[in-house]
């Protein structure tokens, strides 16, 4: 049995896509507000590297302002505005994808769980 310092029963069950989750939910907000703003002078897109939080520190603890990156447009528009539409749409159906994987993921593992608690039943 695996007991690390630091370690609860959940963390060694459900591993690091708990964590993917949560990024990838805050992600999904970062994209949509992105897009929200397609149309307002001067603001800046951003974004969230998720592999790279979780390959860092396994995205336990991230802080979200730290972690957010402005995205460099392929074409600055004159108004200073860089949202590119294309892109955050299929970044965000490309997230929301991931998002889903890491949910049946965990909905998977909980089910497992509760049928060995159940008794295989």
């Amino acid at each position: 049995m695996d007991i690390r310092p630091g370690t609860d029963i959940l963390d060694r069950q459900f591993g690091i896509h708990a964590d993917a989750l949560r990024l990838r939910s805050q992600r999904l907000g970062v994209l949509a507000t992105n897009i929200a703003n397609a149309a307002t002078p001067g603001f800046k897109a951003r974004d969230l590297d998720v592999t790279a939080v979780l390959r860092r520190d396994g995205g336990f603890g991230a802080q979200l302002g730290d972690q957010l990156r402005y995205r460099v447009p392929v074409q600055a528009s004159l108004d200073g505005n860089t949202v590119e539409l294309a892109t955050e749409q299929t970044e965000f159906a490309r997230n929301a994808l991931q998002y889903q994987a890491s949910l049946s993921f965990l909905t998977g593992r909980i089910q497992t769980i509760l049928s060995a608690l159940k008794g295989g039943e």
